[in-house]
């Protein structure tokens, strides 16, 4: 077996272990929380795959993590540890209703629609930005600059629709005013699943495609590799930061833009429901690969499908599939530290012909 079919076959081994081993933890959690393990693993399954309805429910919840996952997914291959998602989501949506209302029915739907979803990326692409200008201009950790932006973003949130954008009649749950119905994202024929499906696959296929086929992703590549011999080769690290956080910022922005156009039809504390979050465990399961992420962020949809479920046949809360979501969180990530420790994943040395001849 070569070397590159060894990593290949780690990095695929690993994240399934460390899901097996999630799935242990979170049994134990259910049989003390008085539920039967077995019975709690196949009312996920029907509630996420059972029949059509529920691969429905299972779409309609994966199309914001292919999105937001990216915005974890892009940077990594830079060295970057991106977690803002939530944030960029969140003003992608408030871009793109901000867009919307201004507009209202003085263009055809589908101008509105792809306004709307430019003024979603453009927002969300810059609050990302904001955070690889820091990390490579002034030194900030993006990660904790990333991390402390969802707090902005989600307090300039509650803000605007609390207040300036407040439509006075959303009493019990403020919000913006709604979009106009002609606006709104419809839904692919003969499913209740919105086009957000197919734009959240489309920008995982051309996110692979730019990584992994084009000089520029050759280039993130091998700046993420070793910086200082991206500086000596003449790579403009700068500009190379900067636009792919905002490219990655720009796919989150898009995942807040069809929350507000296809589900939502306004904007409220609802674009904030932790997609973000949980595009972040999306790009760490599929190592960051966009094709990977759009299987993993079916699966992982099809876990949030399931908390009403649970409620209702077990008797445990519905924030239980967070809980599920946070422990496979934590078992992937340990397992990155187990990388290049297995020796049936490692290259055998060929022996010394002297060695050889002595055996």
């Amino acid at each position: 077996m070569t070397a590159i079919a060894r990593q290949k076959l780690e990095a695929i081994c690993l994240p399934m272990a460390a899901i097996l081993v999630a799935l242990l933890l979170f049994g134990i959690f259910c049989a003390l929380a008085g539920a039967n393990p077995l019975g709690v693993y196949g009312s996920i399954y029907r509630a996420a795959f059972g029949q059509w309805s529920a691969w429905q429910n299972t779409l309609l919840r994966a199309s914001p993590l292919m999105l937001s996952a990216l915005c974890t997914a892009l940077p990594a291959h830079l060295g970057l540890v991106i977690i803002g998602n939530e944030g960029a989501l969140i003003m992608g949506g408030l871009g793109a209703i901000s867009v919307g209302l201004a507009l209202g029915t003085s263009l055809p739907p589908l101008g509105v629609q792809v306004a709307m979803a430019l003024a979603g990326m453009l927002f969300g692409g810059v609050w990302i930005a904001i955070a690889g200008a820091l990390r490579h201009y002034r030194g900030v950790n993006e990660t904790i600059g990333s991390l402390l932006l969802n707090y902005i973003a989600i307090a300039l949130l509650n803000h605007l629709v609390g207040g300036p954008m407040k439509d006075p009649s959303s009493l019990n749950k403020p919000s913006t005013f709604p979009l106009a119905d002609l606006n709104m994202l419809g839904t692919i024929p003969g499913t209740r699943i919105h086009w957000g499906l197919v734009y959240g696959l489309v920008a995982c296929a051309i996110a692979y495609v730019l990584m992994q086929r084009t000089t520029f992703g050759f280039a993130a590549r091998t700046a993420g590799g070793n910086i200082r011999a991206a500086r000596i080769a003449g790579l403009p690290v700068g500009k190379l930061t900067l636009a792919i956080c905002f490219l990655a910022g720009s796919c989150a922005g898009l995942a807040g833009m069809v929350e507000v156009a296809a589900v939502h039809g306004r904007a409220n504390e609802s674009l904030n429901v932790g997609y973000g979050y949980g595009g972040i465990l999306v790009a760490f399961v599929a190592r960051h690969n966009p094709l990977a992420g759009a299987l993993v962020s079916v699966l992982l949809g099809g876990i949030l499908a399931s908390g009403g479920i649970l409620q209702r046949s077990h008797d445990l809360p519905d924030a239980t599939v967070l809980v599920f979501q946070g422990i496979v969180f934590l078992c992937v990530l340990y397992s990155e530290s187990l990388y290049g420790r297995f020796a049936i994943f490692q290259e055998r040395e060929a022996l010394p012909a002297s060695r050889k001849a002595t055996v």
